[in-house]
């Protein structure tokens, strides 16, 4: 965390150097966050952070997300952010159009997909998922829908997804009764509300990919810090 802070801090400092030379009020940037979970627990995960980075940046930037996923890419698609935290599918779509430039990473972290059921329930393995109905956050949500509905479809498993917005939203509905099964990513899995969490059980996890990263619209000029 500390180098992600320092990387991007580092962006808006470079990228705001004469407007803040120019103008009274500080620059404003828009930071948009993919809505994994809930706006307002994004808020308080993430408003630390802004505070920090606009404090050493000299920046004013506004937390930016979205009522779901795809309303998040539709805004994406049409440059709304300064600023995007996305995934990898999203990012080789986005940087196509309009022009999403990564300048951060974290290095040495990788993202693993899930899928969770109630703790209780009689599945054991991903084939007695067979025919059932499945909950996911997004069709194009890489770690938590794309890579455990290629790992069904691959293993000749049959299913329906249904797409319910967040990966709270799927842990909750599950843990309500409402799907027997769903996908997520294990970050989101440890932060739902302990309540919730305990109710449910991993039942498969995927290989490690690349995770998400922050990406710049061009209208925020060259990026240069595509480190840690």
């Amino acid at each position: 965390m500390k180098y992600l802070i320092q990387a991007i801090a580092a962006l808006f400092i470079l990228s705001t150097i004469q407007p803040a030379a120019m103008a009274q009020e500080p620059p404003t940037l828009t930071f948009g966050l993919v809505p994994q979970q809930s706006a307002t627990k994004l808020a308080r995960l993430w408003g630390p952070i802004m505070q920090y980075i606009g404090k050493k940046s000299g920046t004013r930037l506004v937390f930016k997300t979205a009522p779901n996923i795809p309303e998040f890419e539709r805004r994406c698609a049409k440059g709304e952010y300064d600023i995007a935290y996305m995934n990898p599918y999203h990012y080789t779509v986005f940087h196509d159009s309009p022009g999403y430039e990564v300048f951060v990473r974290q290095k040495s972290k990788r993202i693993r997909g899930i899928v969770v059921v109630r703790k209780e329930s009689a599945i054991h393995s991903l084939h007695d998922l067979a025919g059932k109905t499945l909950a996911f956050p997004a069709p194009a949500a890489f770690a938590a829908s794309v890579l455990p509905r290629a790992n069904l479809a691959n293993d000749d498993i049959p299913f329906s997804a249904k797409y319910v917005s967040s990966h709270d939203s799927v842990y909750r509905s599950i843990a309500k009764g409402l799907y027997v099964a769903g996908g997520g990513i294990q970050r989101t899995f440890n932060n739902v509300d302990p309540t919730v969490r305990e109710q449910l059980r991993m039942l498969w996890t995927s290989e490690s990919f690349t995770p998400h990263a922050f990406a710049a619209h061009p209208r925020r000029g060259p990026c240069s810090h595509n480190t840690n």
